[in-house]
């Protein structure tokens, strides 16, 4: 199967460096195509894909869609719709559902999907609407897709707004909490390297306590108030 992305920004961008750097799939196998030139010529360079010349050029020789434009930019679907075919769009446009989907592109195979940055590094998590128009088999690929560089859930699709907010835009405020623990102990003498290091790694276990143990967030927090101890005291 054949990738194409229209659009590599961030997030998109984000998806293509780590499908190919979790060995789900070959830059070779990549096609893509974006309005800003220096960016394709990086993922060329650092990741091997096919640059295209065009919006149609991605879509002619791909198998999987990947829209990754702005919303303000969907107008781009105006573009491709004469050449799809039999492709599988996956969007992860805001705002972009099963229903505007259908309107933009009837009869055509679509899934929207809400990612997050933490793909990056194969720790993302994606959330399908379970309203879509993908067969069995074509929604099996794109969850082994996505679950290449991270965990899936697909939920209902009234449920992507919340859903989205919390794990899409999630990450800016767990990095904005991150800063503040690490500014806290630079306060406090401890050098800027480490104190990013330490709070970054207290995040990332103390979230793994949360997810393997199950237990709710209030009682492993009491686990470490101590009676007249010092984490209570903060």
């Amino acid at each position: 199967m054949k990738i194409g992305f229209i659009g590599l920004g961030n997030m998109a961008g984000t998806i293509c460096q780590g499908l190919i750097k979790s060995d789900f799939i070959d830059g070779s196998e990549v096609y893509g195509y974006d309005i800003n030139s220096q960016q394709l010529m990086m993922f060329e360079q650092d990741f091997g894909i096919h640059v295209c010349s065009s919006e149609q050029d991605v879509v002619k020789n791909c198998d999987y869609l990947v829209m990754g434009v702005k919303p303000n930019v969907v107008s781009v679907i105006s573009k491709i719709k004469s050449v799809i075919d039999q492709q599988v769009i996956v969007s992860i446009v805001a705002g972009y559902g099963n229903d505007k989907y259908e309107e933009l592109l009837p009869g055509t195979h679509h899934l929207t999907i809400m990612p997050n940055t933490p793909a990056k590094v194969l720790e993302g998590t994606t959330l399908f609407e379970k309203d879509n128009t993908l067969t069995a088999e074509e929604l099996n690929y794109v969850q082994t897709m996505f679950e290449s560089i991270g965990e899936v859930y697909l939920i209902e699709n009234y449920q992507m707004v919340a859903g989205g907010a919390l794990s899409g835009c999630g990450p800016a405020f767990v990095y904005m909490f991150i800063e503040a623990l690490a500014d806290g102990a630079v306060l406090n003498g401890l050098p800027r390297d480490l104190a990013y290091k330490l709070a970054s790694q207290t995040v990332l276990g103390s979230a793994k306590m949360v997810k393997e143990t199950q237990l709710h967030p209030g009682i492993l927090k009491d686990q470490v108030c101590s009676p007249g101890g010092i984490t209570i005291q903060g």
